[in-house]
């Protein structure tokens, strides 16, 4: 969810978890397994839902790595290493 639609008073204090993240990324993957499977059927008007789902994962997952270099910085390191 975007911070746009978090009251002022709560943005910045919430604890982001990796579990968390990678949750979103494995629902962002079924999204987008799910609209192609729509779209090969020629059903595009039943996807958009769902892209509308995954578009505000992805705004959410964005501002999540915008406000926290440090935890996107240390995402690529791991996974440089193999972790």
């Amino acid at each position: 969810m975007s911070v746009v639609f978090v009251p002022k008073r709560q943005r910045g204090k919430a604890e982001i978890k990796q579990e968390t993240i990678q949750r979103l990324l494995d629902e962002n993957d079924q999204l987008v397994k799910c609209i192609a499977e729509y779209m090969q059927r020629g059903r595009a008007t039943e996807c958009v839902q769902y892209q509308q789902i995954l578009h505000r994962n992805i705004v959410y997952l964005g501002t999540i790595a915008d406000a926290s270099p440090d935890l996107a910085a240390n995402t690529q390191i791991s996974q440089e290493n193999g972790d």
